[in-house]
Formats: C-alpha cells, structure tokens, sequence
C-alpha cells in the first residue's frame, strides 16, 4: 500500500462508475483523470485557499444551523417514534454542504420528499453505477433508463448554474466556494474558473461530500450504540468540555477521544471502501509483482485498515484508543499509508473537505 501511494510511480485511474460519473461531472476535482487535465489545475489551486482550517471555521455557524435543525426534528418526534437515521444524515451532509459551499438551502428536513435536485443525484449515481457493469451492445437496450439519465444530468447541471446566475446577479460579501471559484485566480495561470468547470465541481462537492460524511457519521453511530463503553467515554468528554453551555468552533480541537471515534470510524467502515491506481510505467511491486504502465490497480481500504500486523490481533474491534493522537501518529510514522481515509493527497481535495463538513478541522 505504501508503494502505490508513491505519487511518481502510480497516479489516480478513472474507470467503472467514476469514468460514468464523468457524463455530468467531466473533468471536475473528484473525477479528473489529475494534473494532466488543464481545468482540474486551475479548480485545485484556486480552491485550496477555500477549503483551510480557517475557511472551514468560519462554516460552523452554518453547519450548527443543520445539525441543530436535525437534533429539533428527532426531539420533537418522541421516543417511541423509528428514526431513519441513515436518511436524515443525508439530509444533513447534503444541505450542510449546499448552505456552507453555495450559500443555499435545500431545506430536507421540511418535506417528506428530497429536493428534486437530490434525487435526480442519486438516480444519477446509481444508473452510473448500473451503466459500468454493461457492455456497449447491452446498454443500447436501456433506451428509457439513459433518456431519464441525460435528463437528471440536465437538471444536476442546470440547478448549479441556476446558483451560478443568482450569486452573479446578486454579489455577496460571504467568502464560501461559491465565492472562491468565481473570483479566485489561478496563482500558476492567472485564469480563472470557467462557468462549466465552476458547475462540474459544485455538482462534484455534493456527490462526493454527502455520501462520504453521511456515511461516516452513520457508522459513528452504530459503533458506539454497539459498543456502550465508547460510547459513555465519548458523552462523558462531552459534558466535561461543553457541558450545558452552547458549542463553539473553539471546543472541536479539545475533543480528542470523539476524534479518535471518527477515525476509528473510518478505520472499520472507509465510506470511500476503495482507491483505483495505476502505474505510470512499468514496474515492479512489493520486489516481486509486475506491474505494467496502465494496468489498474484497486486497494481495497476494508482489507488495509484490518491488517493485524498493523492494528494488532484485535484489529476487527472497535477500540478508539488506538486512535489518540499518540497512538496513532506513532503508527502512522511506523507503518506508513496504513490509515487512508479518503484518498491520496492529491486527489483528497474534493471528498476530504467535505468530511470537515461534520468533524473538526484537526481530524480532516
């Protein structure tokens, strides 16, 4: 693992369902083949200003608006109401995103049904799926699935311009990456994002950001209700540090057990389960296994972040000590690549921040 995250001998593969996501997202952040395309460059470079720890503190007024929204809608259901959880975090991620990234609301919590924007999303995402697993000659006879297809991808594409024209009309002082990708320059160009490559990547923030911290924090979830000691230390350290007073930006970093719950998280469930490499020539892995220029590669994250020889023989257990700061640097430093929460650095840009969207500025 740690060889094929060597960045100069192997770099991202875009094929399956990621090379059919591209038939609405094209070359943005997430499904950009890398540096080698021009519009992936620009995007990067100008959005990494907006995506740093002090960016991301300046959101939190607005990700508390969310989440406190939901913890509003479970109070008022009652106890003995069944609760979706896995549905409402998606709620959550979704409009968190579009509030802190866009400036705009989607407002899940208040209908029963998902705004069409989301559902033409997640069409979009299975059929993409669906598509990668059929050969050309099989897929001419799903005529009304792709004509509903290209149609989700004219409403995914259209929707973001809709905000593109509004934001232009209507200038705001706020400095979200709404902001950023139609202001910034490009320090190496000088050009600045394109209205295409601006909604290619704010459809890529709210595909690749939901999913991946719904997930996360869904899994959070169960393992704790799975393991009530964690889960009496997490709420313990919470009373402790916050207690009855409301929480601020200030109090994320002075929580280092619910950030090793997050890790350990994403340890045992990765919402990104896999990473598709390449190598770019041929070589030699591990001493003993050739690899040619292009082959594809797939790590697959469950199989990595169980590995005894790494985690120890109770590597299949939730156990978020393993996990504190020391622990898990000191592993880190000996066995290194062995925690991929997303991706590799260069390509985490897109899904890695979103995951900032639920959990402090230290864990992303």
């Amino acid at each position: 693992m740690d060889e094929v995250c060597d960045e100069e001998r192997f770099s991202k593969v875009v094929a399956a369902s990621l090379n059919q996501v591209r038939n609405g997202t094209h070359d943005g952040l997430f499904t950009a083949t890398g540096p080698q395309e021009k519009n992936w460059g620009i995007a990067h470079r100008v959005l990494m200003p907006a995506l740093g720890p002090l960016a991301i503190r300046n959101m939190f007024d607005e990700m508390h608006d969310i989440a406190s929204q939901l913890v509003m809608k479970w109070a008022r259901q009652g106890p003995e109401q069944t609760i979706h959880v896995t549905d409402d975090f998606t709620r959550l991620t979704l409009d968190t995103i579009a509030l802190c990234a866009m400036d705009f609301r989607f407002n899940s919590y208040y209908s029963q049904n998902m705004h069409p924007f989301i559902q033409a999303m997640a069409d979009f995402l299975k059929v993409s799926g669906d598509r990668a697993r059929r050969d050309p000659i099989s897929q001419l006879f799903y005529r009304s699935e792709s004509a509903q297809y290209w149609e989700n991808v004219e409403l995914l594409r259209k929707t973001s311009s809709q905000l593109i024209d509004k934001r232009k009309q209507s200038p705001s002082v706020k400095k979200d990456l709404l902001s950023g990708m139609l202001n910034g320059v490009d320090p190496k160009t000088g050009e600045k994002m394109t209205d295409e490559s601006i909604i290619d990547n704010m459809i890529t923030f709210l595909i690749a950001g939901h999913e991946t911290t719904s997930g996360l924090l869904s899994f959070t979830f169960f393992y704790l209700l799975k393991y009530p000691d964690a889960y009496e230390k997490a709420q313990n350290e919470i009373d402790q540090v916050i207690g009855k007073n409301a929480i601020t930006v200030d109090h994320l970093t002075k929580l280092p057990f619910l950030n090793a719950v997050l890790r350990e998280s994403i340890r045992l469930s990765p919402t990104a389960p896999m990473i598709g490499l390449q190598a770019k020539e041929d070589t030699v892995l591990g001493g003993k296994y050739e690899v040619k220029k292009g082959m594809p590669l797939v790590a697959v994250l469950t199989k990595l972040h169980r590995d005894p020889a790494v985690w120890g023989e109770d590597s299949e257990e939730f156990r978020p000590e393993r996990m504190l700061d020391e622990e898990f640097e000191r592993r880190n430093k000996e066995f290194p690549n062995c925690w991929k929460p997303v991706s590799n650095p260069t390509y985490n840009c897109a899904t890695l921040a979103n995951l900032t969207f639920t959990s402090s500025s230290e864990t992303a």
